[in-house]
């Protein structure tokens, strides 16, 4: 089967996903920019990666505007975030980044990165400090609010090979059929 993983990255959490799965499934990787010159039409697989930002997938309405054109193609999408594979809020939000139409075309899979803050744009680092500033005043505070609130105050990494393997296994699976 050949397949094109396609990427946007901020910090490279996304990026290093990408080329694990390229990697893993002999398919060809390219970044956003680049990806946009190119046609797709000799591929059977799409892989697009994003990170999370404020409740969206990065780049994920590029992806969107192309999924009717690559009706005949298995179209997977994967997001990175700061959030450990176990949050309770990541099926919503995966799902709420797409119509229950796009949802039955489209696989969806989460890759917990972390964060790089001496990567990140000034306007991401702003945003992340405010978010700590609202989180920190926060009244009644669970545990997983001060786990998270820890975790966030610093850079970290959580990524791992193992959390592509679901995505490896259904672009095998389908190579199959």
């Amino acid at each position: 089967m050949k397949t094109a993983v396609i990427y946007n990255s901020q910090t490279g959490f996304t990026k290093k996903y990408a080329e694990w799965i390229s990697e893993a499934a002999g398919a060809d990787c390219f970044e956003l920019g680049t990806a946009k010159k190119q046609k797709f039409d000799t591929y059977d697989a799409i892989v697009f990666g994003g990170w999370a930002c404020a409740g969206k997938i990065s780049k994920i309405l590029w992806f969107k505007a192309h999924i009717d054109k690559w009706t005949d193609k298995l179209l997977v999408v994967f997001c990175t975030g700061g959030s450990p594979a176990e949050s309770s809020e990541i099926e919503n939000f995966l799902l709420s980044n797409f119509s229950e139409a796009e949802r039955k075309k489209v696989h969806v899979f989460y890759c917990p990165g972390g964060f790089k803050y001496d990567k990140m744009s000034a306007g991401s680092r702003l945003m992340m400090k405010m978010f700590q500033k609202m989180a920190g005043a926060k009244k009644d505070k669970t545990e997983a609010d001060i786990e998270m609130l820890k975790m966030i105050s610093h850079s970290y990494d959580i990524s791992d090979r193992k959390y592509i393997e679901p995505i490896i296994k259904l672009l095998h699976d389908m190579a199959d059929k």
